[in-house]
């Protein structure tokens, strides 16, 4: 593919303004690591959103759909395609009798603020995840005993024909960390979630609550992508790992937290593949002292030494 063309294309499909070239990665993930992307896109609504997702199907271009960034490691290579991110194009709330239609790009710190506002509860416990409304469905992210499942009455999505289309959440195979979302390759756009009334001060107490508990758990004052791990069946992987001797492991600037073992962080400096080595050997060490194969949490995007490619399906988020 001629890339000049390509980038004329992408242009004209979403306007000049809105395409970034060599993009680091770095400035859009919470790990703070990675190399550039291609091209990183900024629609300013959905159409555009949409529009830039239909050329990159039809021109045969990897493409990524990029929340906060969250749960991603992008390799020092970069990655060979498009970013394109929905903060802007995807950030909208409305509310109806408790019922809360809600861009795909908002933060869910930012929905549970909304709902605050509202006096709406429910979304408590989803306030300190750090990704977005669309990332949370498609993962059906949880905290606290919380998931999205508990609330998600519809998703409203974009097929890989192009099509959009809701889906009642009974639809969606929510499961742990999964959904019928990643299966077919659909891209959220939106997500309605059923809440109720509530105290202010009571939601505003609990919030506080869980804030409290964030920042004396978990290593918030370092970047990193939250829990690395998923929670293998039967056990909880920071304890694991914990167990394993690996509390405060280094490589590089990459460390398994001292605070919780179950994030690794970026205590400074630290690259995509000194994050991937480190997990590789806290896998190795884990299966090796307990027989558990630790599976990661983080997606990962891009070419890292000696690690087979991951298949990462396009709808990102």
């Amino acid at each position: 593919m001629d890339m000049e063309i390509f980038l004329e294309k992408l242009c004209t499909a979403v306007g000049k303004e809105a395409v970034k070239t060599d993009e680091p990665m770095s400035k859009h993930t919470t790990f703070r690591v990675g190399g550039p992307a291609d091209f990183f896109v900024s629609p300013k609504d959905e159409e555009g959103l949409v529009s830039a997702v239909s050329l990159c199907r039809s021109s045969g271009m990897p493409f990524y759909i990029l929340g906060n960034g969250s749960n991603l490691l992008v390799s020092e290579d970069g990655y060979r395609g498009v970013m394109i991110e929905t903060e802007k194009a995807l950030n909208y709330v409305k509310e109806r009798d408790g019922l809360i239609e809600a861009g795909a790009g908002i933060l869910l710190s930012a929905l549970a603020r909304e709902a605050l506002r509202m006096s709406l509860t429910g979304l408590e416990s989803a306030s300190g995840i750090p990704g977005t409304l669309g990332g949370a469905v498609v993962m059906n992210a949880g905290a606290y005993g919380f998931e999205m499942k508990d609330v998600l009455v519809s998703a409203r999505v974009l097929s890989r024909d192009g099509e959009i289309k809701e889906l009642p959440a009974e639809e969606l195979d929510l499961g742990y960390r999964h959904s019928v979302i990643m299966d077919e390759g659909y891209i959220v756009l939106s997500a309605c979630i059923r809440l109720h009334k509530g105290e202010h001060g009571a939601i505003l107490d609990r919030m506080e609550e869980l804030a409290a508990q964030r920042r004396k758990k978990q290593p918030l004052e370092y970047p990193s992508a939250g829990s690395t791990f998923k929670r293998p069946e039967g056990y909880f992987a920071g304890k694991l790992i914990q167990d394993s001797g690996l509390r405060g492991f280094q490589v590089g600037g990459a460390q398994v937290s001292e605070k919780h073992c179950g994030f690794v962080i970026n205590r400074g400096q630290a690259t995509a593949d000194d994050v991937m080595e480190l997990c590789r050997q806290v896998q190795k060490r884990v299966y090796e002292q307990f027989g558990v194969k630790m599976e990661m949490e983080v997606r990962r995007l891009g070419e890292f030494p000696d690690t087979e490619q991951e298949e990462v399906y396009q709808g990102g988020q």
